[in-house]
């Protein structure tokens, strides 16, 4: 029976690889046979000794470009396609140096192609394969491999062919998995255990060991799997049989005809007997069926013992189902309370209807009787309502229905958020944007130079532009706009001066400046120059407006890996960015938290739960206050936007929090909690809210906010949405509370009035 070459992969999955280690390992098998028996599978590792997320990028497009060329390349045999394939990699490689930041030689390459039972192995610079051979472990290619990638001299590439049988293993292996663990782990691993098994234990060994970097494994094995297919056996055809030949015509002998019809008479005598027999019978058994006959009677005698064990059987089933009763019976009494059930029952019943009666008794204190002790006595009126929602809460564990917890429970929020400073407000919408892109999916929104509203359609990787007041929508920069390769895919917006300020995923810097109010511009890069590498780690970025006329301001950028807030000056000529940045920060901090940048003078940082405010670069005791709503009506908060005033230390801070779908609005220079925002009944609620900015109001006139969501702009004036059917004029946002409200507790009281007029710090 013919046998095929097999072979099992060991791999580590991507999810259990340390997360700092910047090699890739390729895989390979060609689904098309053709291919598959032309050029084998290839599998490589690319490892580099040391790196960040940008020598992970360069790893993996060095593993996909071998791959590409290899396949690619049909002008020779395997050993010279396969050399061909790295030295063209190096070469491509060298080009994109700058941009990776590698050093020279600092990526290293092992390659194997298996065809059949031949082998090829290249290396180039680190990097180490192993071959285990019936107890031996063989190192390949054994000579020297020069330097890596990449490289401005000619490439070395060495390429080992040799047999590859049944039984073989083959360990591709960064270095410092074999510096570490030693080849004499690497060869008891492969040889005792399964490919994956195998990977995986000796990743886990350099886990233990300290490994924090270079993690490469691939384990081949090859076995043997028998053909399923069976040849025909050939069966020679006998001469007397149809086809065999031409049919025998020599004459018949007269003795053997005679014989036949001698023969045939006698056989025909026979069947004609054995039919009239057949008749006869017939009838006569057709007669006596006709005639009546006597069931026959079988007496039937049950023996004592059986009877004796059908009785003992049928009593221990009844008894079985009398135990099951019974025990069930038990189950329930005990779990229902058992001796003391209903006594317990009772004591819970009554400590609900008591807390119930409480909290009736508090809330008719305050609206009782055509009274509003909200407006009349706000502080006695939050101790009251605080009660009450205790006393609701207490009332549901014990087992009060929801039916009478409901009206109570809305009258004490509806007299909570009057002392929480609650505004339900209504929301319009300026845009919808699926008209522009049916798939749209938004990300971010700034104001821009010309005022109209910028976001960024993730779907179609394009930047629109949304004319507020004439409520529409036009894209004004696709992915590939612009001079050399384009605009990568748009990633973070800001305003920086006239300009409309694009990062996109290439890490490159973009500025659009508006040419009318039609929505045409002009879009340029901007160059940014120095040794520091963004990567796709940066939270958010700002700019600093320093000559408007000329469009120069300070660019800011969250950069985790750098643990700074990196700013950087523009040239004098606003063409870009060339120097060297430097760190906001006067001590380097993790700033991976930091989810949005406001900067107006000072630098105002989001995080989940708080903003902190940075002046020159230390955090000052700017800290907002908590929601006083987050003992009760809405516990916790998530901040994940935020919105202000221009000027420095003046007005409001606008922050959104997603947990309770509401906008919170805080005192920029005390962070004291000035108003909330919750949409009111029948108007789109604060939900999944992508971006948003403040359009300030004029004397007098409310403030706006312009928000986006998943695929439409809305827009909110901050004032309290007119109860149905009235038509008195609400209070605007921004209107001083009268001297007699109270503030909740929990929320600070402002500064003293030196620190409120204090001058505001220097310009970052």
């Amino acid at each position: 029976m013919a046998v095929r070459l097999h072979t099992k992969i060991g791999v580590v999955p991507d999810d259990d690889r340390l997360a700092s280690s910047p090699d890739a390992v390729l895989v390979h098998e060609p689904a098309i046979g053709a291919t598959f028996r032309s050029k084998g599978g290839l599998y490589a590792i690319v490892t580099a000794s040391e790196g960040d997320g940008r020598t992970h990028e360069a790893t993996a497009f060095v593993a996909e470009e071998i791959d590409r060329q290899y396949y690619y390349d049909e002008s020779a045999g395997i050993s010279i396609c396969l050399e061909k394939a790295i030295r063209a990699a190096g070469k491509r490689l060298t080009h994109r140096r700058d941009a990776h930041g590698l050093a020279e030689g600092s990526v290293g390459v092992v390659v194997a192609v298996i065809r059949e039972r031949e082998l090829y192995v290249a290396t180039a610079g680190q990097g180490d394969a192993y071959l285990a051979r019936q107890g031996r472990f063989l190192t390949l290619p054994a000579v020297d491999r020069g330097r890596g990638l990449p490289t401005d001299g000619e490439l070395h590439v060495d390429v080992w062919r040799g047999e590859f049988l049944v039984g073989d293993t083959l360990l591709l292996a960064s270095p410092e998995m074999t510096a570490r663990l030693g080849t004499e782990e690497l060869r008891r691993s492969i040889t005792s255990l399964h490919p994956d098994s195998a990977a995986r234990h000796l990743h886990h060994q350099l886990v233990a060991d300290g490994g924090s970097s270079s993690d490469a494994i691939l384990v081949i094995e090859a076995t043997e799997v028998p053909a399923t297919r069976i040849e025909r056996t050939l069966v020679p055809v006998k001469a007397a049989e149809p086809l065999a030949g031409a049919p025998d015509t020599s004459p018949i002998p007269l003795a053997d005809t005679v014989a036949a019809g001698a023969s045939a008479a006698r056989g025909g005598a026979q069947r004609v007997g054995a039919a009239g027999a057949t008749a006869l019978t017939g009838l006569v058994g057709g007669i006596l069926g006709l005639l009546p006959r006597r069931r026959t009677a079988y007496r039937r005698v049950t023996p004592r013992a059986a009877r004796w064990s059908a009785q003992q059987r049928a009593a221990t089933g009844l008894l079985g189902i009398l135990g099951i009763v019974l025990l069930a019976g038990l189950a329930i009494w005990l779990f229902s309370g058992g001796l003391g059930g209903d006594g317990r029952r009772i004591t819970t019943a009554n400590q609900g209807e008591a807390a119930l009666a409480d909290a009736r008794s508090k809330i008719d204190q305050v609206f009782g009787g055509g009274a509003d002790l909200v407006t009349a006595d706000p502080k006695r009126a939050l101790t009251l309502l605080q009660g009450a929602w205790a006393k609701l809460g207490e009332a549901e564990k014990n087992g009060v229905l929801a039916g009478e917890l409901t009206p109570l429970r809305e009258q004490v929020t509806a007299g909570l958020d009057r002392l929480y400073f609650v505004v339900r407000t209504n929301a319009t919408t300026v845009a919808t944007l699926r008209k522009l892109s049916p798939t749209a999916d938004l990300a971010g929104l700034v104001r821009g130079p010309d005022g109209a509203a910028y976001t960024i359609d993730r779907s179609t990787h394009a930047v629109i532009r949304v004319d507020v007041a004439k409520k529409t929508a036009l894209v004004v920069v696709r992915q590939g706009d612009g001079g050399g390769s384009g605009v990568g895919d748009p990633w973070i917006l800001a305003v920086g001066g006239p300009d409309l300020v694009i990062i996109d995923h290439n890490d490159a810097v973009w500025r659009w400046r508006p040419s009318d109010k039609a929505g045409h511009g002009t879009l340029a890069q901007l160059q940014v120059r120095g040794k520091v590498t963004w990567g796709n780690d940066i939270r958010d970025i700002g700019t600093y407006v320093r000559n408007f006329d000329a469009g120069l301001y300070n660019l800011y950028v969250v950069d985790p890996s750098s643990r700074q807030i990196l700013r950087y000056a523009p040239a004098a000529d606003g063409s870009g960015y060339p120097s060297d940045p430097t760190g906001y920060l006067a001590t380097a901090s993790d700033v991976s938290g930091y989810e949005q940048l406001f900067i107006d003078g000072d630098i105002y940082a989001l995080q989940s739960g708080t903003v902190t405010r940075l002046v020159n670069g230390r955090p000052d005791d700017f800290a907002p206050a908590p929601p006083p709503d987050d003992a009760d009506l809405r516990p916790g908060h998530s901040y994940g936007l935020m919105t202000a005033a221009a000027e420095q230390r003046a007005g409001r801070l606008y922050v959104y929090d997603s947990l309770h779908s509401r906008i919170i609005a805080f005192d920029k220079e005390t962070g004291e909690l000035i108003e909330q925002y919750i949409a009111a009944d029948g108007t789109p609620a604060f939900a999944d809210i992508r971006g948003m900015y403040l359009v300030e109001g004029a004397t007098g006139k409310p403030s706006t906010i312009v928000w986006a969501g998943p695929d439409r702009l809305f827009t909110t004036v901050l004032r309290p949405a007119p109860a149905p059917g009235s038509t008195a004029s609400p209070r605007p946002s921004g209107t001083p509370r009268a001297s007699g409200t109270p503030r909740p507790s929990g929320t600070p009281r402002p500064r003293s009035t030196a620190r409120a007029t204090a001058r505001p710090s220097p310009a970052p």
